[in-house]
């Protein structure tokens, strides 16, 4: 500490330490130096009782710092040990009971020991002198702090001049230490290690540093105040000019509702939050719309572009506080299944609690219609507690359209990115960007080339709309993206953006969500009663199976809408209730079942195989079948099929013609016949390599006259060497084979690690086979 601190070797007292014994009063946030006089309230009754006590004596009272401004009935204990004797040079009993004293500090004690604590605290202390000599060190100090304490004082207004006159003329080196630090605005802490420090080299010093930061805050307070000083004179000039020109204005008869205009768009620049090129901007054109009159073609031209300016938020945010519990909560009440999903989402939530300020990834759901993509955006601005915009990229081939179109074109406004946000209120909302791959490029540019940079957390920070001409920061936003094919998005694009996938729903998923959320939004939708209509799961069931064979669940709430309609015919013709639907009414309700289990029956002859296909609604079983005509030897596609899909249908014949004798066929055959491909479903696009295997077991079966297995379905490509290779889409086909009632799987053994994204129902419900050749794929597909 620094009351242990020791006189330089050169110091010497002016007399010896004497012992006093002193009424004590306790001071907060207070330091009384000697030669210093200071004002003091007195409010605690030992301390008035204390400077009683001093003033019955004639003596002095000894003014010392507590230790904890908290306490308020302190002892000896909770004092520092060096505080100041004083002089009560006044003392007044103010009118609302309060005491008031002036109190002249004469010289720096140590508490030696206790005497009383009440009613007054008393203690024996030893004075301690000031040292009596001098040196160069201690004068050049003196010095430097004079200059110093001088120059403050300048800097500060309105300072007494009494105090410069007194810090010009002070000579002993420890009553301008005292003086100056009594005077500088530290905190009392530092004022009391000053106190206790004796040695005078130190203490002048410790003084020099602390007065040398208050003199850099003193400057540069000066400075700001003479920058807004500027700042406000000139508001004043303009002020006056503008008024200038108002009267001008009106004298010309150009009246007062345009002046009225200016001046709202004045303010509303000031409060807007502006960053300085937009405020520069828009003042610039401000100062345009002033000089130009009315009835001109560019006048609303102009205010239409300062009023986008000033009503876009940019500054203004939401309140950004991220509850992971409350986001749970959220998600688990919005949505049914999509664990993995869920578990995605509050990871991102939880790196954007630990690092707002960081650049978040974009988002991009892509899976089929009807699964949620579009509500996990809401969910997701309602966890975060942010407001929510979408716009829809569907059919957009204008690039202005995400951009704006420039203000030289009449009609002229900023792209649908600027206007959500304008019309979001805030810089920081949960921006859904739906369809983003059915975006499309024209004779006016690609919008996916414009979306490069909005969809950018590196460039989005200084997006720049053509309307607007400044740069806005779109780094807040949240921005997710929604798909239905994700080969459709462009490759830069899809980079910018992580991806993930939602499959569809298994029957056991789809039953829970009729229930939970699907039933009672129809039953409130078409104003049934509560408790009047009830839909168990066979009927539900029935639904699934036989009337909405989809990955999502949006034309399962279609049908159950109509079995509410149904419902509230009845309701609505006096029938009493609670009304029973069961699966037997559905015939008459929504007509004969629009799907069947044809499987057996496609497979009940050689040459037919089950294959699974991935569409952009999710997967989907694929009948291949394949006939042998007289002919000479041709191979013949039907089905609407693709390139690929036609090549896959041809290395899967030269591997039968390759294998003929191994598989027991007549190589003459393929001289005499042709062979006929045709996949069902003719008037629907089908195209890809995963559909080989399945065609080269159709061949096979139908070559060697065994039929498939008719309770399996198969996926794969094939090559010549007869490899089964790994293809997309396994979590979509092995969904589609449980949701039409098949049993069994044949993958490729490559794909073995995409079962871990297969819903655990559809795992469940199917039994899954790796094929590592095509004759795996006989020996699994084909019956003995």
């Amino acid at each position: 500490m620094a009351d242990n601190d020791a006189p330089s070797p050169s110091a010497t007292h002016t007399a010896p330490p004497a012992a006093d014994d002193i009424p004590i009063v306790p001071v907060r946030g207070t330091v009384l130096f000697p030669g210093v006089a200071v004002p003091l309230t007195i409010g605690r009754a030992r301390s008035l009782a204390a400077v009683q006590e001093a003033l019955r004596r004639g003596s002095s009272v000894g003014i010392v710092l507590q230790r904890d401004e908290q306490v308020d009935d302190p002892t000896l204990l909770d004092l520092h040990r060096i505080g100041t004797l004083g002089e009560v040079v006044r003392f007044i009993t103010a009118g609302d009971g309060t005491h008031q004293l002036v109190c002249h500090g004469e010289q720096r004690f140590r508490i030696d020991r206790a005497l009383r604590d009440h009613p007054y605290l008393e203690a024996r202390v030893q004075r301690i002198p000031e040292p009596g000599t001098t040196n160069p060190e201690i004068e050049g100090r003196a010095r430097h702090l004079r200059q110093l304490a001088v120059e403050a004082l300048e800097l500060i207004p309105q300072a007494p001049s009494h105090l410069m006159d007194l810090a010009r003329g002070i000579e002993p080196a420890s009553l301008l230490a005292d003086l100056v630090a009594s005077y500088i605005d530290i905190p009392a802490v530092e004022k009391q290690e000053l106190l206790e420090t004796i040695d005078i080299e130190r203490r002048l010093d410790k003084v020099l540093a602390a007065l040398g930061h208050q003199l850099e805050v003193l400057r540069v307070t000066r400075r700001v105040s003479e920058r807004t000083r500027e700042a406000i004179d000139e508001r004043q000039r303009r002020h006056i000019l503008e008024e200038h020109l108002r009267a001008i204005q009106q004298e010309l008869g150009q009246g007062e509702e345009g002046g009225e205009d200016i001046r709202a768009l004045d303010e509303a620049i000031a409060t807007s939050g502006m960053p300085p090129e937009p405020e520069q901007q828009a003042r610039r054109e401000l100062g345009r719309l002033r000089r130009m009159p009315e009835a001109s073609a560019e006048y609303g031209m102009v205010r239409n572009y300062v009023e986008w300016l000033t009503e876009l938020p940019w500054a203004k945010e939401s309140d950004p506080a991220i509850d992971l519990q409350k986001a749970r909560a959220v998600l688990e009440a919005d949505h049914f299944g999509l664990d993995k999903i869920k578990r995605r989402i509050l990871e991102f939530l939880a790196v954007r609690k630990l690092a707002p300020e960081g650049k978040s990834p974009i988002l991009c759901f892509v899976g089929p219609p009807g699964v949620g993509k579009t509500s996990l955006g809401q969910s997701i601005a309602r966890a975060t507690g942010r407001n929510f915009v979408r716009i829809s990229l569907g059919g957009v081939h204008d690039e202005a359209e995400i951009r704006g179109h420039r203000r030289t074109y009449i009609g002229a406004l900023p792209g649908n990115i600027i206007q959500a946000l304008r019309k979001a209120g805030t810089r920081n909302p949960v921006f859904m960007l739906d369809e983003v791959d059915k975006m499309g490029a024209g004779i006016h540019g690609d919008p996916a080339a414009a979306m490069l940079e909005v969809l950018d957390p590196e460039q989005n920070s200084s997006f720049r709309d053509n309307y607007l001409g400044v740069p806005f920061d779109l780094s807040r936003v949240i921005f997710i993206t929604t798909a239905n094919v994700l080969e459709n998005i462009p490759g830069p694009l899809r980079d910018r953006m992580e991806v993930i996938e939602l499959a569809g729903y298994t029957e056991d998923e789809k039953v829970a969500i009729a229930e939970r959320y699907l039933v009672a939004r129809q039953r409130i939708a078409n104003g049934v009663p509560e408790d009047t209509v009830r839909l168990d799961q066979p009927i539900l069931r029935a639904l699934i199976r036989d009337y909405t064979r989809e990955a999502g669940v949006r034309n399962l709430e279609r049908t159950i809408g109509a079995v509410m309609r149904h419902a509230a015919v009845r309701i609505a013709d006096g029938e009493a209730m609670p009304i029973a639907i069961g699966p037997g009414d559905l015939h008459d309700i929504l007509g004969p079942a629009r799907f069947e289990n044809e499987t057996a029956m496609r497979t009940a002859v050689p040459g037919v195989a089950t294959g699974l296909a991935w569409t952009p609604a999710g997967g989907d079983i694929l009948f291949i079948e394949a006939a042998r005509v007289p002919g000479g030897g041709k191979l013949i596609l039907t089905g609407q099929l693709g390139e690929v899909m036609k090549e896959s249908a041809q290395a899967a014949l030269s591997l039968v013609k390759a294998r003929a004798v191994a598989l027991g066929v007549d190589p003459a055959l393929f001289e005499s016949s042709d062979i006929h491909i045709h996949v069902p479903a003719g008037a629907i696009p089908k195209d890809g390599p995963s559909a080989g295997t399945a065609i080269f077991t159709a061949l096979v079966s139908l070559l060697t006259n065994r039929t498939v297995r008719n309770d399996t379905a198969m996926t794969g490509e094939i090559s010549l060497r007869g490899l089964v290779l790994p293809v997309g889409g396994i979590k979509e086909k092995v969904t589609a084979a449980a949701r039409a009632g098949l049993v069994r799987v044949l993958l490729p053994a490559r794909n073995a690690k995409d079962l871990d994204d297969v819903p655990a129902a559809a795992r469940a419900a199917v039994a899954i086979d790796f094929m590592e050749t095509v004759d795996d794929a006989i020996a699994k597909a084909l019956s003995p």
